[in-house]
């Protein structure tokens, strides 16, 4: 005679689990990258944030960037899946979705959200990788290799400066 099978909610209650961040690469007509510069932790960083309980990633990565920017912005391709470890006061692992935001043809629409943000700037690549957090950076070259080769990259957390 088999076990029964186990009760659904212990058996998904004994799962890892991790958070789960979403991000646009947004660029201007002169192919510079919008960063956005939090008030509440040092650097620079992509629009976006964490996605909400049962929000698909693409839908936050959307919903981040009318509340933070005030502009509404399709969600294009999905340019980079990075996976980060648990760090310092993060106790799992993040999992973070990079989509494609393609180009703001008119920054001047750009309303920053002051509650969260001090800055917003369109800046050349090579400008704006040193403004990023070591274990965020990765994603923009990864970002910018996604929409030439129009295929995602996969970061696992172990490249140097990825962690935390």
């Amino acid at each position: 005679m088999s076990e029964p099978y186990p009760d659904p909610a212990a058996w998904y209650a004994t799962l890892p689990s991790v958070f789960v961040s979403a991000c646009m690469l947004l660029t201007d007509p002169e192919d510079r990258v919008l960063l956005v510069k939090p008030n509440y932790r040092p650097g620079w960083n992509f629009p976006g944030g964490i996605v909400e309980e049962g929000e698909a990633p693409h839908d936050g990565a959307m919903r981040e960037v009318v509340e933070e920017l005030g502009v509404s912005v399709k969600a294009g391709e999905l340019l980079v899946v990075h996976w980060t470890p648990p760090a310092k006061d993060r106790p799992r692992g993040l999992i973070n979705f990079m989509f494609d935001g393609g180009v703001l043809e008119d920054p001047a629409r750009i309303r920053l959200q002051a509650e969260e943000l001090d800055e917003v700037a369109f800046l050349p690549w090579d400008t704006a990788a040193p403004l990023l957090p070591a274990h965020i950076a990765p994603r923009l070259a990864a970002g910018r290799l996604a929409r030439e080769n129009q295929s995602p990259v996969y970061l696992p957390g172990d490249l140097p400066g990825a962690g935390g």
